[in-house]
């Protein structure tokens, strides 16, 4: 795991900027604070600032060829390696290392870059290839891993977060208004954009291909083939067999290992599922405790560490600590991160790193098994739609008490009357993303879903969450939010085995009625306690809510009362209903809090992003 970044030209010229390379390794310090190595000449340079979790002692990048001509750089692991190591050591290969990320040099030579089709695991890389004077960058097919790009000048920059970019003098800070326009219907911003003209986020499952002919981008994994194969999920003991043997592959480590855990399903069954692998061993848990009573679900999660007999923390998330988590992701991230969840990640992140530098994660186990209330909800929109009188049943729900703890009934039941009768796809954006979206936002999700099987089931919604919500949202979250604290997060269940089972199986296998991960429930039996399977889902979630009308009010009435970049954004209107008690409107006003503080701390240059 690391940070990595470079600079190479296209046109054969000397770079423009070689001494930035510097600037973009310690603007990535955070990432790889275990040593910094950079490779190169005048045409291009490649460097990595390294945090060592497998070969310790001979893993340093960049790895080069023998005969030096190709150079390889890659944030992530490859679970895969040790077959792929056995097949190119009997082809003769001299490896210089004993780790997993050297794997990646003969398979290029062998493959060029179709070669990436062939790793297993959770990667950002990049191939100098001097000889052909090409670069290829790679992400992983979930998108675990960020790779962003830019090309100034006949030159292609990359890096594994968008500050080492911002160190080049020559590099606009211009707002991207298509992507504001997304991130502010959705609360993020959607591969291959970001907020910064000019600057792209690699879309999972690609490869980008970079010489003097030009620059171009394809797809090696097309979830959308998956998703049209023939169903093989079709036993709990089947999904069960394959979560174990994903969990097995992730736990590859030459450091101490530990499982973030809520109590719920998901990361109750990683920890189950690590104790079950290293038998014997004792394994390290963390959770959040909130001071706050309705959105502490640590007793929970001890409850189900002790019966698993991990070494189990539970680290405090008082008004204090979040203030501080805060302060560092503001301060520290050149994105807008809209998901408020990034602050107990990066309390949670920092506790762990006093005794592990990896950590299990449950992400992904929402999107492909139906795991959101969201899910229910469409199940029942269509009984909804056919209830006579339903404007007095909604007249009388937008007229219930407004509540600011954590996913109340009340909330529930008003954002379902606000998207019931509108279609599948608007109704979901409507519910799960910010101000919600306009004909462009359903549009480019509609375009999102050609290729994937026509069907009208929730199938439709669980793979665009898993396209969209999940990589640019979700794992942005726990990506930034743990190498902020220099802690490598992975997530089994977007092992490559387990999300080829997944996205194909018909969504009634996920959703039963109104039972969310039916076959998930039904694989945990025997390895979780039943009461974490029959639990309500609650969510990683922060008391945004309060804080805006306390807290954090001087600065949510300085940023939303008159927006400097969503001008069109009625977040005025909204803040005043929310302050007022007519409506908690935090979901909408977080994210857009969250850009305007962005916008502000890097100088970036501002215009009107029309919005709804």
């Amino acid at each position: 795991m690391c940070g990595i970044f470079g600079a190479v030209s296209l046109s054969g010229a000397p770079l423009t900027h070689p001494d930035c390379l510097a600037a973009m390794g310690a603007a990535l310090a955070h990432r790889g604070p275990d040593g910094e190595r950079i490779v190169g000449h005048e045409r291009a340079r490649l460097g990595a600032c390294r945090l060592a979790i497998m070969d310790l002692t001979t893993g340093d990048q960049p790895f080069q060829s023998p005969d030096g001509s190709i150079w390889m750089i890659c944030n992530g692991e490859i679970y895969n390696a040790p077959e792929l190591r056995r097949e190119q050591t009997l082809a003769g290969y001299p490896f210089r290392s004993t780790g997993d990320i050297e794997t990646i040099v003969p398979l290029y030579e062998r493959f060029g870059a179709d070669g990436v089709g062939r790793l297993e695991g959770m990667f950002g890389l990049a191939v100098w290839d001097d000889r052909h004077e090409r670069l290829v960058l790679a992400r992983d097919r979930a998108g675990e891993k960020p790779l962003f790009w830019t090309e100034r000048n006949g030159e292609l920059r990359f890096a594994s977060e968008i500050q080492a970019l911002l160190a080049y003098p020559d590099q606009p800070r211009r707002v991207n208004p298509a992507a504001a326009a997304l991130y502010g219907a959705l609360g993020y911003v959607p591969a291959p954009y970001t907020m910064l003209d000019g600057i792209s986020k690699l879309t999972p499952a690609h490869f980008l291909v970079a010489d003097r002919r030009g620059l171009t981008v394809r797809r090696y994994w097309d979830p959308a083939a998956v998703a049209a194969r023939p169903s093989r999920l079709g036993t709990p003991a089947t999904l069960r067999d394959v979560l174990l043997r994903a969990v097995e592959r992730e736990l590859m480590s030459d450091v101490p290992v530990g499982v973030f855990t809520s109590g719920g399903l998901d990361s109750s069954l990683l920890a189950a599922a690590a104790a079950r692998v290293m038998a014997g061993e004792r394994i390290h848990t963390y959770s959040v405790k909130f001071a706050e009573p309705g959105y502490d679900e640590s007793p929970h999660a001890e409850a189900v560490t002790h019966h698993i007999r991990t070494i189990h923390h539970a680290v405090t998330a008082d008004d204090a600590a979040l203030e501080r988590a805060f302060d560092v992701v503001t301060r520290s991230l050149a994105e807008p991160v809209g998901d408020p969840a990034i602050l107990p990640t990066f309390l949670l992140a920092e506790a762990a790193r006093e005794h592990v530098k990896v950590v299990l994660s449950g992400e992904g186990a929402d999107e492909l098994f139906g795991g959101y209330p969201t899910y229910l909800g469409h199940r029942a929109a269509g009984l909804y739609r056919r209830i006579p009188g339903r404007e007095a049943l909604r007249w009388l729900v937008d007229r219930l008490p407004t509540s600011t703890g954590k996913v109340t009934l009340e909330f529930l039941l008003k954002q379902f009357v606000a998207g019931a009768d509108r279609p599948l796809i608007e109704r979901h954006l409507t519910w799960f993303g910010a101000l919600g979206p306009d004909a462009r936002v359903l549009a480019w999700a509609g375009g999102l879903l050609n290729g994937f099987p026509g069907d009208s089931s929730l199938n439709r919604v669980l793979w665009l969450d898993f396209l969209t919500y999940l990589p640019d949202n979700l794992l942005v979250k726990v990506d930034r939010g743990t190498m902020l604290a220099s802690i490598e997060a992975r997530a089994p269940y977007l092992d490559r085995e387990v999300m080829e089972l997944a996205l194909p199986a018909p969504a009634a296998l996920k959703v039963r009625g109104f039972t969310t991960k039916a076959i998930l429930k039904e694989a945990a039996r025997g390895l979780v306690p039943e009461a974490v399977i029959r639990r309500r889902k609650r969510g990683l979630s922060v008391p945004v809510a309060r804080w805006l009308n306390a807290g954090l009010r001087s600065l949510a009435d300085r940023h939303l009362a008159a927006p400097r970049l969503f001008r069109d954004a009625p977040t005025a209107r909204l803040l005043a209903e929310h302050r007022a008690g007519a409506r908690n409107n935090a979901r909408m006003l977080w994210p857009i809090l969250m850009a305007e503080l962005w916008a502000e701390r890097w100088s970036v240059d501002t215009e009107s992003v029309r919005v709804g």
